[in-house]
Order: C-alpha cells, then sequence, then structure tokens
C-alpha cells in the first residue's frame, strides 16, 4: 500500500516540473527556481514515504 507521502511528493515533482517549463519557456527565471525547488521537494516527501512504506511491510 502506498503512503499519501508518496502521492504528494509525486504531484510536487510533477507541478515542479510544469512549473519550470512554464518559467524556460516566459524567460521567467524565477519561476524556474521555484519549479527545481517544488521538484526536490517533492522528491524527497516521496522518499519519506518509501521509508514509511518499507516500515509498515
Amino acid at each position: 500500500m502506498a503512503d499519501q507521502d508518496q502521492f504528494k511528493g509525486a504531484a510536487k515533482e510533477v507541478g515542479g516540473n510544469i512549473k519550470e517549463g512554464l518559467g524556460k519557456l516566459t524567460g521567467n527565471e524565477k519561476l524556474q527556481a521555484e519549479g527545481k525547488l517544488d521538484q526536490a521537494e517533492g522528491a524527497v516527501q516521496k522518499k519519506v514515504g518509501d521509508v514509511k512504506s518499507d516500515l509498515k511491510s
């Protein structure tokens, strides 16, 4: 069973990827940076979910 953090982390990564892409498309460096940060936060949250899921098994 997947942990909620896994889903939220994956969603944040996707959102960050979109944000970064929009920033590149529009030349908005701040939006690009926010997107990269969201992706990193999402990856960490997803990893926390993985650990929680492994501990439950």
